[in-house]
């Protein structure tokens, strides 16, 4: 029995286009980023899907209760543990303001960004538990650049190390007989016809 989940990220937000990191920071979508989710909604209303998961955080909630509705499904599951990744102290920063501010090694700073094994544990614990409770069930999962990077590198080793994930991209995760499968990866195909 095949269990289906169509990984996506959030909606764009004014920090998405000015290049600041969000990681907790609760930035709600920007009218593109509403204007997005509401075509991924349509793409995915053309498909069957049983249940909608999205992180805690406003811009991924936005993104799926726009598809929610799309779907005709009623409520939403809602769960930290798929939230971003946190960035600590450069939260609210671009990137050419972390190299002025603490160098260009700030990835090696100790600047309090939440552990990748920390986000890897509380997004397998989602994960198993959802798999636990919701075998062969094609589920829609609405989340985050960094967290969808990391778990996708986690569950998918034989796979080259994902590039950033593009708003309201569509990422296609298959388990079955304890193995995942990746048929879709990145795919904004909703975004590039005109609607």
């Amino acid at each position: 029995m095949v269990t289906r989940i169509a990984i996506i990220r959030h909606g764009s937000t004014s920090w998405n286009q000015a290049g600041r990191l969000q990681g907790h920071s609760d930035i709600p979508l920007d009218e593109e980023g509403l204007e997005q989710a509401r075509k991924l909604g349509l793409r995915l209303a053309g498909e069957t899907w049983d249940i909608v998961c999205s992180s805690h955080l406003i811009r991924a909630r936005q993104t799926a209760a726009i598809v929610a509705e799309q779907l005709g499904i009623d409520s939403i599951w809602q769960d930290a543990r798929i939230g971003e990744a946190g960035g600590g102290l450069i939260e609210g920063t671009t990137e050419a303001e972390r190299l002025e501010k603490w160098g260009p090694d700030w990835k090696q700073q100790d600047l309090g960004m939440e552990p990748n094994a920390a986000v890897l544990a509380r997004g397998m614990s989602f994960l198993e538990e959802l798999l636990a409770a919701e075998p062969g069930k094609q589920i829609v999962l609405v989340t985050h650049g960094s967290f969808i990077r990391q778990m996708l590198a986690h569950l998918l080793p034989h796979m080259p190390p994902p590039p950033p994930m593009k708003n309201t991209s569509i990422t296609h995760l298959e388990f079955l007989d304890g193995k995942w499968e990746c048929p879709l990866f990145n795919c904004i195909e909703h975004l590039e016809t005109a609607s």
